[in-house]
């Protein structure tokens, strides 16, 4: 690959305050480790030893003990975790913090864009659960049933999803803006017995209808018994045979039950990747991998504190909405979550958010923060931000104008951005920043703790200051389990290129001083003439200008090149996107990346197809440009923007 400027200058250095109070710094002085190199390289070699400190660290408690905390007998990819072991998350998220200070905490704080709001504490919250899985219980779900939220940011979705994870089911967390095709496919797959849905909810002031959906996708899922349906707007919806009010789901009675004991290493939770052709890809997650590695990471990565409050803009159905819940209980922190647009009824929903819940930290998307750009400063400057201490972010990689915006304008150039990239199947982060090491414009510190990542070129072989693939070398507690049922196509996916090796499919970079960068997915990868670049390094380029707000560069088939590059550029307000505006953007690309690398074709639309956590779908973008089927747009925010590209091409 080409051109990509990757390095740069310190941004942010860590104050002593920041080091010394910092979750990192104390776990490295408990284990008599000298500084975070000793940490990364033992955590990386010595897998027993890490990960039993760590489980020890969050105070995972368990039913009966573990007799091996790993068995990679069966192989790398098909590692063991807390071999013997008996336990149940729910226990550790809720049941374990009764009769301590955090049971009077705040568990959750709600807030929906009507302008309601609800806080409920781990008391509250244990007890809303236990009513809620009795209720599972009586209509016979329980160990091993595959149960789906298909829901909006309610506080009954985290009751639910505590509760069906309680009962031993297998919780399967569905985007609410999927359409019924997609919910059904997944429905299918898993095999689901029930679902939780809702009459509908709240979308920039018009109601969005929520349970005829549902119904159309329970329709074409033959294994479905129950619907369960959470009044969110409190309409008339109508009912069916396996429909059931969630008043009645749940009952007057609040008699305790425990959660079920099960297995360590059982599953506990399918997240389906956001891949959008074939059969979907179910990710299994068990009770001491993804929320082990969740909170492993909130402590190392983003140092929370105890008490503290997160904010992360997401939904439920994509993995930062279970990582965020789960990690927070164990931590017995608080989890806001949002149910609405963030520009409505103004540009400074966020930060009224941030401002009305105290939040300590906030974690975005770098295209949310493009969005929000485009309002300047004054919607950012009307709130008292005082209360955050650490902002983060994920989804895609960052331009550093955005990153700077956000840097200064929301932190004030004071507060670190822990940048933090992964995935579903990882549980958490491949690599991430942290509180006691320097930071970068768009980049990471590297590696969490425990993960052995490498970037290598197409032989396997480690290279630096090139771009290359993220691999990592060693197993880790939130990797997946597997493909739901689906063994062979997992193998073939991550383990298949490099004997032992996990290929994670991102492109990445290490720079000379040992800062990490991610640079975009590989198989978005665009050849020129032989020239292999990816997207984000002509985005880049082209954010740089000062008419672009947002960028997308794809790859389409030409005849002498192989493939031709074509930019798609939404522009700031007051420019114009005419001919000699398309010819500085095709020149300040070939200044940058190479005269070969110049872009055949540069249009201007008025907005990028995002998914509703704000991922640029570039695969759609091209479809939709070459007059392909696009797939499954349903989890798309503005399918509006796939309308526009196929008429820019006109």
């Amino acid at each position: 690959m080409n051109g990509f400027e990757f390095g740069g200058e310190i941004a942010w250095r860590p104050s002593a305050a920041y080091v010394e109070r910092s979750r990192l710094t104390a776990f490295m002085r408990r284990h008599g480790l000298r500084d975070y190199a000793e940490l990364m390289q033992r955590s990386t070699t010595d897998l027993d030893w890490f990960w039993r400190a760590v489980l020890d660290e969050l105070g995972i408690q368990f039913y009966e003990p573990y007799s091996a905390v790993l068995d990679t007998s069966r192989g790398i990819a098909l590692t063991a975790w807390c071999v013997g072991g008996r336990m149940n998350i729910v226990h550790n998220c809720l049941d374990r913090w009764m009769g301590t200070e955090v049971e009077h905490r705040p568990a959750l704080r709600w807030e929906g864009e009507e302008g309601k709001t609800r806080t409920m504490t781990y008391g509250e919250l244990r007890r809303e659960v236990q009513r809620c899985a009795n209720g599972l219980r009586r209509r016979g779900i329980g160990r091993g049933d595959r149960v789906a939220l298909f829901m909006p940011m309610c506080p009954e979705l985290v009751v639910a999803f505590f509760a069906v994870i309680s009962v031993g089911g297998i919780v399967l967390p569905l985007f609410s803006g999927y359409g019924a095709d997609a919910v059904a496919s997944r429905l299918q797959d898993a095999g689901a017995k029930a679902m939780f849905t809702a009459d509908g909810f709240w979308r920039r002031g018009q109601i969005v209808a929520m349970k005829a959906t549902a119904d159309q996708a329970a329709a074409l899922s033959p294994s479905l018994e129950h619907v369960f349906v959470v009044p969110r707007l409190g309409v008339e919806t109508p009912m069916t045979g396996r429909d059931c009010r969630w008043s009645d789901l749940v009952g007057p009675e609040t008699d305790a039950g425990a959660p079920l004991q099960t297995g360590a290493d059982d599953p506990m939770m399918i997240i389906y990747t956001s891949g959008t052709t074939g059969r979907p890809k179910g990710a299994v997650h068990s009770h001491c991998g993804f929320p082990i590695k969740s909170a492993q990471d909130l402590l190392h990565c983003f140092d929370v504190q105890p008490g503290e409050t997160m904010y992360w803009v997401s939904d439920m159905g994509w993995m930062m909405g279970p990582w965020e819940v789960l990690g927070m209980t164990l931590l017995g922190g608080n989890v806001v979550l949002y149910d609405g647009a963030l520009d409505y009824p103004g540009p400074d929903r966020l930060w009224a958010i941030v401002e009305r819940h105290g939040v300590n930290i906030l974690g975005v998307s770098p295209t949310l923060i493009r969005a929000l750009m485009r309002h300047g400063e004054a919607p950012v400057r009307a709130h008292d931000l005082s209360s955050l201490r650490i902002l983060g972010s994920t989804g895609e990689p960052w331009n550093p104008e955005p990153w700077r915006w956000f840097f200064d304008v929301v932190g004030g150039g004071t507060l670190p951005i822990i940048n933090y990239s992964g995935g579903t199947e990882v549980s958490g982060g491949l690599v991430g920043g942290n509180v006691i090491t320097p930071l970068k414009p768009a980049a990471f510190a590297g590696p969490p703790p425990g993960i052995a990542a490498d970037v290598v070129d197409e032989q396997g072989r480690p290279v630096r200051n090139q771009v290359g693939e993220l691999v990592v070398r060693q197993p880790w507690i939130g990797m997946t389990r597997g493909f739901w049922k689906d063994e062979a196509r997992y193998l073939q996916t991550y383990w298949s290129r490099f004997p032992g090796v996990w290929v994670h499919g991102d492109w990445a970079a290490i720079d000379e001083d040992g800062l990490w960068y991610i640079l975009g997915r590989s198989d978005d990868t665009i050849k020129v003439g032989g020239k292999r670049l990816g997207p984000a390094e002509v985005e880049s380029v082209l954010v740089d200008d000062p008419a672009v707000l947002e960028a997308a560069a794809i790859g389409v088939p030409d005849e002498l090149k192989g493939q031709a590059l074509v930019c798609f550029c939404v522009l700031r307000p007051g420019h114009t996107g005419d001919a000699s505006l398309v010819d500085r953007l095709k020149a300040l690309v070939a200044s940058r990346l190479g005269k070969p690398l110049r872009p055949e074709t540069v249009l201007f639309v008025r907005d990028l197809p995002k998914t509703r956590n704000a991922k640029v779908m570039r695969r759609v973008i091209r479809s939709a440009y070459l007059g392909e089927a696009p797939g499954d747009l349903s989890s798309l925010e503005n399918p509006q923007a796939v309308e526009e590209i196929r008429a820019a091409r006109m």
